[in-house]
């Protein structure tokens, strides 16, 4: 079972940081986070590099947070050259049905021709109005029908909903899990530190035999970004943690 860090736990730092921090803490890969403001996440070419110097490979590669049909056609193009397998995109925004459509009819198609898992991320709880849901294809039933799906366990605990009941509603779909916990009402914690049952839901990924990835996905300053001592020390702590349960 693979355990890598997003890119987005060390936002603020350098790439070619990211991937020693990675390669110091002894995770499996990285799940790249591809950011409109940040050329270098852009940069297939140099993300090759990157892997080639450090041995450590891109296993996910997550599209920018307003999703489209060119960004996520951006994405297919630097996972084939990276040789990446999962590609993880956000639900668009509700009022978008063009998209949605597209994403419905096209995305099937492509992972055939391409060989890649595009996966549906579980949407945020944000709302419009107070009660509207900002995006659409944000339940479970939607990212059952997607085929291929994304769980971010601190989104589901803002949506209050039970993390061990939602795994067992999506496990025979899900590729990867973007893994975090809520500490003090705050999420994406450090998954050892809060009130989710990540003790209990990592125990079920092994006797399951989960074959996807878990990235974790966790707040910067949570890990006290900046300071590269502790970071390194928090980012292995979270490491060790996770294999206690998986390995």
């Amino acid at each position: 079972m693979l355990i890598t860090i997003s890119t987005e736990s060390l936002k603020g730092y350098g790439l070619n940081r990211i991937f020693g921090f990675a390669k110091q803490a002894g995770f499996d890969g990285i799940d790249l986070a591809m950011e409109t403001s940040d050329y270098d996440t852009l940069n297939a070419d140099y993300i090759k590099e990157l892997i080639e110097e450090s041995g450590i490979p891109v296993t996910s590669i997550q599209t920018p947070k307003a999703t489209s049909k060119t960004k996520i056609e951006a994405a297919v193009r630097m996972a084939k050259k990276l040789d990446t397998k999962i590609i993880v995109i956000q639900p668009p925004k509700l009022l978008n049905v063009k998209l949605v459509t597209w994403l419905k009819k096209e995305i099937p198609k492509i992972r055939q021709k391409e060989n890649i898992s595009i996966a549906l991320e579980n949407a945020p709880s944000k709302t419009m109005l107070g009660f509207i849901p900002e995006y659409s294809m944000n339940n479970i039933g939607e990212l059952k029908k997607f085929k291929h799906a994304c769980l971010d366990t601190s989104r589901s605990a803002e949506k209050k909903e039970d993390l061990i009941r939602v795994y067992k509603s999506l496990s025979k779909f899900l590729v990867q899990i973007h893994l975090s916990n809520v500490y003090r009402g705050k999420s994406y914690a450090p998954p050892e530190t809060g009130i989710l049952p990540i003790e209990s839901f990592l125990s079920k990924l092994k006797q399951d035999k989960f074959k996807g990835v878990i990235s974790l996905r966790i707040k910067p300053s949570n890990l006290k970004a900046g300071n590269d001592d502790k970071l390194l020390e928090n980012i292995t702590s979270s490491l060790k943690f996770c294999r206690k349960f998986l390995d």
